[in-house]
């Protein structure tokens, strides 16, 4: 048990430290047991390759070290050119003639030799031997640099865009239709007079509705009962502009209540439904939101046509479908679907979302 605990504090510590040490130890590591391996083969001595490898693998650690500092001092940046190429080649041979050296020292003290090798091969064979593993060092070195490099360029980009998007959905959000507040303020004023208990009941749908938008700038995730609620209003003050002109219905399965959505992401849907549906023979609006596993189902039926809602829609104003498709992308990244479609006399527009909406 100690044994495990001591294990497990050891793996701690090695997660604590910086990425260039982590991959300092693991990668001079492995090093250390092909070369260890090497040597034992080459020297046929244990104790001559055990105690010749000990010591020359931390050195190689504190040359490697070095190399990198003076990478970064001379600015070479994240892309070898001809000029940071040759400087590799040239401070890996001189960082390698240290490490032979540090070999060759400790073979002469103890009186060590490399069997039948001369000593131009003790010599050059271990220096071709660290020049090759310092160059690759540094190749890795500056490919590592250059892909971090490359991933914060790609961070970067991600936030600039994500920074937009919010601030292209908190003007989506502002934009309320002008020509709605209008006709729905005049219509309270109409029927002040006559019928106050209508004029009163108008002016609490639609300030439902106002406080439902506002409230959708600083949430934008909200759950499908609050989401619906300020469908409720906004056709709310519909019927009361329209009255048998206008007959909706609003079902939400008891699953899909208390799911996530985007805020607002329902209410243009539901608003192109009552602009731009037939209302010759009174204008039908159906809302029905049902969960499936672990995906939301919404579809929005009105009275119409395609063909009218885009006569209609070509001099219209207010949120149009581009931006819900936006929006779709930002809170639903490869995991939407979204049609628009004409059924017998009917306009429908499908939603299905899958999983939990990304926050904007």
């Amino acid at each position: 048990m100690p044994s495990l605990a001591a294990s497990t504090a050891q793996r701690w510590r090695l997660d604590r430290l910086p990425a260039f040490w982590r991959a300092q130890f693991v990668g001079w590591g492995l090093f250390f047991v092909l070369d260890l391996l090497n040597r034992l083969l080459t020297y046929k001595n244990m104790p001559m390759a055990v105690v010749v490898s000990l010591v020359v693998a931390p050195c190689l650690v504190a040359l490697s070290t070095g190399l990198g500092a003076i990478y970064a001092s001379q600015s070479i940046g994240n892309r070898l050119t001809p000029r940071s190429f040759v400087l590799v080649v040239v401070l890996s041979a001189a960082a390698a003639a240290i490490a032979v050296s540090v070999g060759f020292g400790i073979r002469h003290v103890m009186g060590w030799n490399i069997p039948n090798w001369t000593l131009l091969e003790q010599v050059v064979v271990p220096w071709f031997h660290y020049v090759l593993a310092l160059n690759a060092w540094s190749l890795c070195y500056f490919w590592i640099l250059a892909a971090r490099a490359q991933e914060e360029e790609h961070r970067h980009a991600m936030r600039a865009e994500a920074e937009a998007l919010r601030l292209e959905l908190e003007e989506l959000r502002l934009q309320l239709d002008p020509h709605f507040l209008f006709n729905a303020l005049n219509g309270v004023a109409e029927e002040i007079i006559e019928h106050p208990t209508a004029a009163l009941a108008m002016l609490r749908d639609l300030t439902a509705y106002l406080r439902h938008s506002l409230d959708s700038l600083h949430q934008t995730i909200v759950t499908v009962d609050d989401e619906v609620s300020g469908l409720a209003a906004y056709l709310g003050v519909q019927k009361a502009r329209f009255g048998e002109r206008l007959r909706t219905r609003v079902h939400v399965d008891h699953d899909a209540g208390q799911r996530h959505i985007a805020s607002f992401l329902l209410q243009p849907l539901v608003e192109n439904a009552v602009k731009h549906g037939r209302r010759e023979n009174g204008l039908d609006v159906h809302v029905d939101v049902a969960a499936e596993g672990n995906a939301l189902h919404v579809v929005i039926e009105n009275t119409g046509s395609l063909e009218q809602g885009r006569t209609s829609r070509r001099s219209g104003s207010g949120i149009g479908l581009e931006n819900v498709r936006r929006r779709l992308d930002l809170h639903y990244p490869g995991r939407h679907s979204f049609t628009l479609e004409g059924r017998d006399d009917q306009v429908v527009a499908t939603l299905k979302l899958e999983g939990e909406p990304c926050s904007a």
